[in-house]
């Protein structure tokens, strides 16, 4: 995967097919190589341009351990926009990475085509905002929790009950997130670290792109009431809520999720 240096900092990416480019924005603490187990294939093959970031904070991109903003993200992604070859593209984002579309469409909206936004919110809410301080103060006290129970925490925060129901499948998924658990990095401790404090939803009726904003059933991080809110503030947008998933849907049912994303994407 190349690294370039942009917006002041190095943004490690990769690009992958032909055809209208698409950016995807990942989530907090994930890597962009996420999407690429289903989004970035089945993108591709319905005719996409696909190109894929780790965000600031996540290495071998800048890790920024000093701190940063969403505007800081939505900045980068731009960068990394123009750096393509600019003009109108295509945005998805999930969790994190939906806020940085947010925010993409109203600092940039000339570099934005449709924009799509997983598991989306648009002001702050106390149960998210605890968490937040709690993960926080879990890295600052140096309090790394035994990697069976981080994984356990982890499934049920992020899966649908209709997931973890299947022992095979709640098995696996167990088995990637211990795997995948330790020391909060610099960078992600960073992202946690964001200031998430400002009811944006009063600014998203300035969002002149078309939208779609994809809730997740049996979301509890982003419960789907905050996508429909987000949905309600941006003009002209829509609201699909899929069924059966949790806040990791486009991993837990990817075909669906991918199904909607390339309907809207390709719609006239």
């Amino acid at each position: 995967m190349p690294i370039a240096t942009l917006n002041g900092i190095r943004i490690n990416y990769d690009v992958t097919g032909t055809g209208p480019l698409v950016v995807l924005v990942m989530g907090t603490g994930s890597p962009g190589r996420v999407w690429r187990t289903y989004q970035v294939p089945a993108l591709v093959k319905a005719g996409f341009r696909v190109a894929t970031m780790d965000n600031r904070g996540i290495a071998p991109s800048d890790e920024c351990a000093g701190g940063f903003s969403v505007e800081d993200l939505a900045a980068d992604t731009a960068a990394l926009i123009e750096h393509l070859g600019g003009g109108r593209v295509h945005v998805v984002g999930h969790s994190m990475g939906a806020r940085v579309v947010q925010e993409l469409a109203l600092a940039r909206p000339e570099l934005v085509g449709k924009a799509i936004m997983l598991g989306a919110a648009g002001r702050p809410h106390p149960m998210a905002r605890t968490l937040n301080s709690g993960e926080q103060a879990l890295h600052d006290q140096g309090i790394q929790l035994p990697a069976q129970y981080a994984a356990a925490i982890k499934a049920m925060l992020n899966l649908s009950p209709y997931t973890l129901k299947d022992e095979a499948k709640a098995q696996e998924w167990l088995d990637i997130f211990e795997f995948t658990t330790g020391k909060t990095a610099p960078g992600v401790r960073a992202q946690i670290g964001m200031d998430r404090s400002r009811n944006r939803l009063p600014d998203y009726g300035r969002i002149t792109a078309p939208s779609l904003v994809v809730g997740f059933a049996d979301d509890q991080m982003t419960p789907p009431m905050f996508g429909k809110e987000v949905a309600a503030a941006i003009p002209g947008a829509r609201y699909v809520e899929i069924e059966r998933c949790g806040h990791y849907g486009y991993l837990e049912r990817p075909e669906e999720v991918n199904r909607v994303i390339i309907e809207f994407l390709t719609a006239a």
